[in-house]
């Protein structure tokens, strides 16, 4: 099974007050080549990314305060990786982080990618390494995504990790559809604020088999941090390009996640879980689903206090009776910005909503404005 790696990063988050969250739910238009999926559009998609970078560096009203960016999976064309590093290191204010799905590449490219990073990714190339050792696995095509954090100090930290769920290609016989599976994920736990999250692609949220999950190793992983230091997994972002996000599949993870009654989770108890997911104007060559993407969203603990909202940017509910309060967003090309619930249940004589939407906003063709809806 998967891998968890500990990693301790230099984060000097607000202690006590809520951290803030943009999801940037765009679309995705992607032709299939000989090492998976590409964008097809890459000009256009890379000044459509370049303009959620500038809206948070320049940090107009309250986005001064942003922590944490999540863009879907395969979001960003190879060609603009250090560009896209470049504008973090640069111009981004410390202590943000930036998860971002990449392009899908071959396993030899990653590995190089890899290896430019080796210090912050000595244990995940050991792993390549020893799958590179044991077959022919050089030209399988990874999707992949990236972790950037400005750290308090001002330093970039760059985490890699490959998708470990199956490609959809293993469903037929021939072996050269296979995606590469990818063996690890990486806790990060943010000193001096201990704040703790993870960031994993879209269908390893699912993966399973008779006897394990991924989703199981991340709970007993947090259960061990719980027991040893009465910390837990505060965050889990899963960075998407789905277009069955409703799948009941999600709401069975979901429930046994939040609402396991066979034995109690303290690790995950109170984490928050940021689904972010390509827009429904996202385009696949080949897949029949297409306008079907959307719907990112908020999942917490049921015992935290969520008012029954239904309006056309989101709404509320209990994802068909889990044991959750979610937010759900709805299926355009938009920017969500939110606040992240404080690691506890509010008292229950108040009012006070733990997740608040501060701003939607949406593509008018050559910038972002604030959506009229909301």
């Amino acid at each position: 099974m998967i891998r968890i790696i500990d990693k301790k990063v230099n984060l000097d988050f607000p202690l006590g007050h809520h951290l803030h969250c943009l999801i940037a739910q765009i679309p995705n238009r992607l032709r299939k080549t000989g090492h998976g999926y590409i964008i097809s559009d890459p000009a256009e998609k890379w000044q459509q990314v370049q303009t959620i970078l500038d809206l948070v560096a320049a940090g107009e009203g309250n986005l001064k305060k942003l922590h944490f960016l999540l863009l879907p999976e395969t979001a960003v064309p190879l060609a603009r990786f250090d560009a896209m590093l470049l504008c973090i290191e640069q111009d981004f204010r410390p202590n943000s982080v930036v998860m971002f799905g990449m392009e899908h590449i071959p396993l030899r490219r990653y590995r190089e990618i890899l290896e430019r990073f080796r210090q912050d990714n000595a244990e995940a190339l050991e792993l390549v390494d020893r799958d590179i050792a044991d077959g022919d696995v050089l030209e399988m095509p990874v999707n992949w995504c990236c972790i950037v954090i400005k750290e308090a100090s001002g330093q970039l930290r760059v985490f890699l990790e490959a998708k470990s769920h199956p490609f959809h290609g293993e469903e037929f016989m021939d072996k050269g559809h296979d995606l590469y599976r990818g063996r690890h994920f990486y806790l990060l736990r943010s000193r001096p604020s201990c704040f703790n999250f993870m960031a994993i692609i879209c269908l390893d949220y699912l993966y399973r088999d008779l006897y394990a999950s991924n989703i199981k190793q991340i709970i007993d992983h947090a259960n061990r941090l719980y027991f040893t230091t009465r910390q837990g997994l505060d965050a889990l972002f899963v960075i998407q390009c789905n277009p069955k996000p409703e799948h009941a599949s999600y709401r069975e993870v979901v429930s046994g996640f939040y609402g396991e009654f066979l034995e109690d989770a303290p690790g995950v108890r109170e984490t928050v879980t940021v689904f972010g997911n390509a827009s429904d104007e996202t385009a696949i060559e080949g897949a029949v689903s297409a306008g079907l993407h959307g719907h990112s969203s908020v999942v917490i603990n049921r015992h935290h206090k969520l008012g029954k909202v239904q309006q056309q940017e989101f709404s509320t509910d209990d994802f068909d009776g889990a044991p959750v309060c979610r937010l759900r967003f709805g299926p355009g090309t938009r920017l969500y910005y939110f606040n992240l619930p404080l690691h506890h249940e509010l008292d229950p004589r108040s009012s006070r909503v733990p997740l608040k939407v501060h701003s939607v906003m949406e593509w008018s063709g050559t910038g972002w404005v604030r959506s009229a809806a909301v």
